[in-house]
């Protein structure tokens, strides 16, 4: 597993489990890779123990995900699954490590899933808090004697199945058309989580979520984004300019109307199933 990485990162990319980021940002993490961005994953925990899973097991699907994704650097941090908590002793593990990536990005899972697992939650409040323990001075043998380092940017990759309505002050939307199949290629991998029936169902709800949040800035599948702060630019018109428009915008006289990228046509059936009749 490339569990190691030469530091500084450009993003990291931060969640409890093994295929949580999978599911909520595979898309973008595939898509910075792309981009030439140097990016990571840490897992908080091995996920186990699940019905049909073990630690041996996930650890390959894990590293199958990341390879589907194209990351080259995915760590398991080694915290409790079922216990994972926001805890001082916790905060100084993840916050060493992001002293030694020194990441410009760190993106983590945000919201409540009273139907799934608390850890997500608790997650949430770990990054937070690691982020802000990072910088801390006069405290380095808590941190393996690392040096103090603030993360520039957080972002949130919100659960859809969130308990709570929220109003961020920022939002974005990344359009994931082009890396929508690793997405689900890499999500595939979690054999021992997913039976090919739930291995369906997840992948109907992933591909209708994509298309709905996507469908707003007129991409064929997006992934949502949040921020703790204003999205800030320093040119207007190429972040007004990033979407491309309404998702079924009416043709006008004389003018062809925008056809569906072929992945997003290609992939109907396999999301929604056959046609009724």
């Amino acid at each position: 597993m490339a569990d190691s990485a030469d530091a500084p990162l450009d993003v990291v990319a931060v969640a409890p489990h093994p295929d949580d980021l999978e599911i909520i940002c595979g898309g973008t993490l595939a898509r910075l890779v792309k981009q030439g961005y140097r990016v990571g994953m840490l897992d908080l925990t091995t996920g186990e123990p699940t019905p049909r899973g073990s630690p041996e097991i996930r650890a390959r699907e894990s590293e199958a995900a990341r390879q589907a994704l194209g990351v080259p650097f995915r760590r398991c941090v080694g915290l409790p699954n079922r216990e994972l908590m926001d805890s001082p002793a916790n905060r100084f593990v993840l916050a060493t490590l992001f002293r030694r990536l020194r990441p410009t990005v760190v993106i983590c899972p945000a919201g409540r899933t009273p139907a799934a697992s608390p850890d997500h939650y608790q997650g949430q409040l770990l990054v937070e808090a690691a982020r802000f323990y990072s910088q801390l001075t006069k405290w380095d043998d808590r941190f393996e004697g690392t040096a103090p380092y603030r993360v520039p940017h957080l972002v949130y990759a919100p659960f859809p199945i969130d308990a709570e309505a929220r109003q961020w002050h920022g939002s974005f939307v990344v359009d994931v058309t082009d890396t929508f199949e690793q997405k689900i290629a890499a999500i595939r991998c979690y054999e021992s989580q997913f039976d090919p029936a739930r291995f369906d169902r997840v992948r109907h709800f992933v591909a209708g979520h994509c298309i709905s949040v996507g469908g707003r800035c007129g991409f064929a599948y997006g992934e949502f984004f949040a921020l703790p702060t204003p999205v800030g630019t320093a040119d207007l018109f190429a972040l007004t300019t990033g979407a491309k428009g309404p998702p079924a915008p009416v043709s006008l006289p004389g003018q062809p109307a925008a056809p569906l990228p072929p992945a997003a046509r290609h992939d109907d059936r396999a999301a929604f199933g056959p046609p009724a009749g």
